[in-house]
């Protein structure tokens, strides 16, 4: 659904009428468009505290975006390290002067936070991001790169903690269309973090802000890669794929090279079968909750050479407060949104369809986060969601095979296009963007989970949400 507001708001006439009345005016935000030679076009500023570990990694990275111009900040205490790892990393780096009146901007702004080992040591960040921030471009990029916290000495992981703090007020003072976002790397996991980088400086997360990820060490080396159709080979099952933001995961996962399997119930059928035909696709149809549904999707799977990706993504809300919700809604919501994720994941894991290697990726939402008046059903499913992410990541590492999760906020569809105007007008107002999301934006970010060069990343929770005021 189109939003009237920011198309209003962007106007030549609504700009200036808005800006009169000091009402906020939502950025149309870059996204990804198919045969872009690079991620990331334009200036990016890498900055680093004394010490850090990741300034080779995001070099490497970077060599792969023939359209970045990379800088450091000139006379900065750790320009020295990054000149190192610059001619390590093969990558040319110009020192920049800041100044308020040279009319610089910049698409990203990169800060290597892995060495701060002490509270004394924030001042770094200060010293980096001060003279550069206003000189952030629209839709521009801030990756901060730290230390797991868990993995660090009570010494380091105080302030490697505080930067979740820092990202997200970033988040939160930028505007413009710009977004800030956390890597966290175990110790020798740097060479992992190309995944996250092409992800989070990339318009392909337009509407991800204020989030953090962690790193692991992993198997990916990169080498061969090829970062146009990283799916290539790949094939995935996605569940609620006839409409929306199941139509949306499939199409970009296929964009990306996989083949995938299109799950829906019957009476989708038709919607069903225009979405595997436009994408090349296969379309199966069935209930998920049905008794023999994990065989269905096992067999299906199993004609194919078995599953390396499969999508989450089915779920329904039955709205009603507690004390007026029949008992029947609640079943439903629970069986649909959670209990059938198990049952499948079950299946494919024990019969070995999912291959070595492969990657679940499960629908969360914000309301299993922060949760939300009248769905204590829905809220419930999708916390345990969460819950079986961060339960199962563990015991599937041996199986180098990852699970992950992404929580929605408020995406334009035809389920949020039935919410009152009201309503539906605060949804879109309340978060860092001042809109609402697109289901590509959450379709983006499953395929990040689902690519091979997320090896590394497991057991997390991306908000695909503008940076949502609720559960912040």
């Amino acid at each position: 659904m189109s939003d009237v507001y920011q198309a209003i708001a962007n106007s030549a006439v609504g700009k200036k009428v808005f800006s009169a009345m000091n009402l906020p005016i939502p950025v149309m935000l870059e996204r990804f468009e198919p045969g872009a030679v690079s991620f990331i076009k334009g200036g990016v500023v890498l900055g680093a505290a004394a010490g850090g570990s990741a300034a080779q990694s995001v070099l490497a990275t970077l060599k792969s975006a023939p359209e970045a111009v990379v800088s450091t900040l000139a006379g900065a205490a750790a320009e020295a390290d990054i000149r190192k790892a610059a001619e390590a990393a093969g990558e040319q780096v110009n020192a920049y002067s800041p100044s308020r009146e040279d009319g610089q901007r910049f698409k990203a702004l990169v800060f290597d936070a892995t060495g701060i080992k002490n509270t004394g040591e924030l001042r770094a960040i200060w010293d980096f991001f001060n003279p550069v921030v206003r000189k952030l471009e629209k839709c521009g990029r801030i990756v901060v790169i730290g230390r797991t916290p868990e993995t660090c000495d009570i010494e380091q992981r105080i302030p490697q903690r505080g930067l979740e703090g820092l990202v997200k007020s970033l988040g939160k003072e930028i505007k413009s269309g710009a977004t800030a976002n956390l890597v966290y790397a175990d110790a020798g996991a740097e060479p992992q973090l190309a995944g996250a980088l092409h992800f989070f400086l990339s318009p392909k997360s337009a509407y991800v802000s204020g989030q953090v990820v962690r790193v692991g060490n992993a198997g990916f080396t990169g080498q061969g890669f090829d970062w146009q159709q990283p799916l290539a080979g790949k094939t995935a099952l996605v569940t609620g794929a006839a409409r929306g933001i199941g139509a949306a995961i499939a199409q970009v996962l296929a964009r990306d090279g996989a083949r995938v399997i299109v799950l829906d119930i019957p009476p989708m059928a038709e919607d069903l079968n225009e979405v595997a035909s436009r994408i090349n696709g296969i379309a199966l149809e069935g209930d998920i909750t049905a008794a023999d549904a994990p065989q269905l999707i096992s067999d299906k799977a199993r004609e194919l050479g078995g599953l390396d990706i499969i999508v989450h993504n089915a779920g329904v809300t039955r709205d009603k407060t507690m004390a007026g919700m029949p008992d029947k809604f609640w079943d439903m919501v629970i069986d649909i949104n959670i209990a059938s994720e198990e049952r499948i994941n079950a299946r494919l894991l024990a019969d070995g369809t999912l291959n070595e290697g492969g990657r679940i990726v499960c629908v969360s939402s914000i309301s299993g986060i922060a949760g939300n008046m009248g769905q204590t059903n829905y809220a419930t499913s999708k916390a345990s969601v969460i819950g079986m992410v961060q339960g199962m990541a563990g015991e599937l590492a041996g199986r180098d095979i990852t699970i992950n999760a992404v929580a929605p906020g408020f995406i334009e569809t035809q389920m949020t296009a039935a919410i009152p105007f009201a309503i539906r007008e605060a949804g879109r107002r309340m978060n860092s963007m001042n809109q609402g999301g697109q289901p590509v934006d959450v379709a983006e970010t499953i395929a990040f989970f689902a690519s091979p060069a997320s090896q590394g990343v497991s057991g997390n929770v991306v908000r695909v949400c503008g940076q949502s005021l609720l559960g912040a």
